[in-house]
């Protein structure tokens, strides 16, 4: 599998940042649509998207340096800041934006809730896209398989997932599908539920759960003593998820 999509003028251009810039510019025009269901201007959305992008993208690299820091960085740190290999934690991606997204609604007067709903079905639908860079990285994936197993896959699946003569989980694959699934749960419920916040907390839930089944497939978790991160980030997203719809339904008012 090669990784590289094209090269100009000397440089490699990586299927991986081919695919992620995809998956943001989808899920932009995806978000165009979503503001007009919650009255919210795309421009104040444009604004946040540009503020915080580079800084989703600056706590996911953190992120997962922090956690392989004493497996590699440590002897190699020039290659913190090479993310052209990969190398992104999506769990640092979604702190780093609620944070920056929570700062910009309280200085705007803008609904920090409303905001997050309008980007949780594009967000989960660029995560779906995004998945197919570590495909390309040949990286994201579980455990060995046999050749039985792959063989229920389409061929290129099963070329992509034969690394040093073993056969291994798609685990991308899995988690792309979920979040396809996600993606048109969400999808409906902002056209159908007007509570505030109902749409993101969802978000959390739903990925969340996928995500802690199928991590424990995967042969590169990001570690805390013998525990994989990814799964306890996972429980705590269910947690919140549970915890933010009850209060929800609590009160009485509506958008």
């Amino acid at each position: 599998m090669d990784p590289v999509a094209i090269t100009l003028f000397g440089i490699d251009i990586m299927w991986y940042g081919v695919i992620i810039s995809t998956g943001i510019i989808i899920a932009l025009l995806l978000t165009e649509y979503t503001c007009k269901l919650r009255d919210i201007k795309y421009d104040d959305v444009l604004t946040i998207f540009l503020v915080t992008f580079p800084l989703a993208v600056l706590g996911a690299r953190i992120y997962y340096v922090i956690f392989e820091f004493n497996n590699y960085y440590k002897d190699n740190l020039s290659d913190i800041f090479n993310i052209r290999q990969g190398g992104l934690a999506i769990h640092g991606a979604i702190i780093a934006t609620v944070i920056v997204v929570y700062v910009f609604s309280k200085k705007k007067n803008l609904t920090f809730l409303s905001l997050l709903d309008v980007a949780a079905p594009s967000l989960i639908l660029a995560q779906s896209i995004g998945r197919w860079g570590n495909f390309f990285n040949q990286e994201a994936h579980g455990g060995p398989v046999s050749k039985e197993f792959i063989s229920k896959f389409p061929d290129f699946i099963q070329r992509g997932m034969f690394i040093d003569g073993t056969y291994y989980h798609p685990t991308f694959l899995y988690e792309s599908i979920w979040n396809l699934v996600v993606f048109c749960i969400l999808f409906y419920l902002i056209h159908k539920v007007r509570k505030r916040g109902i749409v993101f907390f969802s978000y959390l839930g739903l990925y969340s759960l996928g995500r802690f089944f199928i991590e424990g497939l995967r042969t590169d978790s990001l570690m805390i003593g013998p525990l994989r991160m990814a799964q306890l980030i996972s429980i705590v997203g269910i947690l919140i998820c549970i915890v933010g719809i009850f209060m929800i339904y609590r009160k009485k008012k509506t958008v």
